[in-house]
């Protein structure tokens, strides 16, 4: 089946919007992922309007997770479109089975409340969707969206985590405790260390990246032989969730095509679960194994991190930036008129400490 994966500019800042389109030229299916900030609604409706056509549907509309670099576009393009299905997961919905985490401080109604309030860009969608009488659905491990097989996060984890959304992870407060004045005191002394093809120095065991962002959904793709992996934020809890499932399910396989979780962030894959989905670090640079494609802002220069970029590259991963551009990745819809190829990062041997 032909496919076209694109990530689409957010501005300045890192962000998410993704639009993809499979089938034929004359019947396909449209699937959006995440609409970046509220100004990216006009990016991602000039998109699909120029290069799909101006009276095209989009099937399915799908949320990650609840932060607002990856929410708020969808509030206009939900407006301005026609859109079969929203999924998209309302931790409202779970108050009764969460409340006891906070030790009798809320009643039911006023916990609800006091979620709606912290996600007023949820609550939107939620009434955009209802007025024009668009289903909402749920979304977690199990579900199929068209071509799409949502890997992670199971319902349970999902539930379990959203105590803490919003909040600094314990884990994580725990390992600043311990290590944060080594790392305070070393810093100023060593910024940069050395890699090489075959020494890598991404961290096993990372600080944890938020409660909020190990909600993020997994999907997984399949177009034939293909297969496209969107990770959005997602951290190691959920990867290595997701491939245990897909593993299960029969759907795993070495992906074609993957996203480099949060923007590139160190705190989001580790060597062992870059192993399980990509496979072991290879001898050279040369050996492709698929493309993986990193949403930048266009001035958050910091990222991706170097030592994600190399670890990408090691597994025959080439990494392509957006940087303020749109980056496309396809099978079978040819060229278009205009666009040029995308330069991949390069390798770094000098990278962050």
């Amino acid at each position: 089946m032909d496919y076209e994966v694109e990530f689409l500019p957010v501005g300045d800042s890192n962000g998410d919007a993704i639009c993809l389109r499979y089938g034929t030229k004359d019947s396909f299916w449209v699937h959006v992922v995440d609409g970046g900030f509220t100004d990216t609604a006009e990016t991602v409706l000039d998109h699909i309007r120029d290069h799909y056509g101006k009276h095209v549907h989009i099937n399915n509309m799908v949320l990650s997770h609840a932060d607002n670099d990856h929410a708020c576009g969808l509030v206009g393009v939900l407006k301005e479109m026609d859109v079969q299905t929203l999924w998209m997961n309302r931790p409202w919905l779970y108050a009764s089975q969460i409340i006891d985490s906070f030790h009798g401080n809320w009643t039911l109604a006023g916990l609800i409340k006091e979620i709606k309030d912290s996600h007023p860009y949820l609550v939107e969608l939620e009434e955009i969707a209802n007025s024009r009488g668009i289903p909402i659905n749920s979304v977690f491990q199990g579900h199929q969206i068209g071509q799409f097989y949502v890997l992670a996060p199971s319902e349970a984890r999902y539930v379990k985590l959203l105590p803490d959304l919003g909040k600094t992870p314990q884990s994580y407060a725990d390992k600043k405790g311990v290590i944060g004045s080594i790392w305070e005191g070393a810093k100023g002394v060593i910024d940069k260390i050395r890699e090489a093809v075959d020494i890598e120095t991404l961290d096993e065991n990372p600080p944890a990246t938020s409660a909020s962002n190990e909600t993020s959904l997994v999907q997984m793709g399949v177009f034939g032989e293909q297969r496209v992996l969107l990770t959005a934020d997602v951290g190691p809890e959920g990867l290595r969730e997701a491939v245990e499932y897909a593993k299960r399910a029969g759907l795993y396989a070495q992906p074609t095509f993957v996203q480099v979780p949060h923007h590139g962030s160190r705190r989001n894959v580790t060597p062992s679960v870059l192993n399980e989905w990509l496979g072991q670090p290879l001898p050279d640079l040369n050996t492709k194994r698929g493309v993986a494609f990193c949403s930048i802002g266009k001035d958050a220069d910091i990222y991706p991190r170097k030592k994600v970029k190399n670890a990408f590259m090691r597994r025959g991963y080439p990494v392509h930036a957006t940087r303020g551009w749109t980056k496309r990745h396809h099978r079978g819809w040819g060229e278009r008129d205009g666009w040029v190829s995308s330069t991949p990062e390069p390798f770094s041997p000098d990278v962050e400490d």
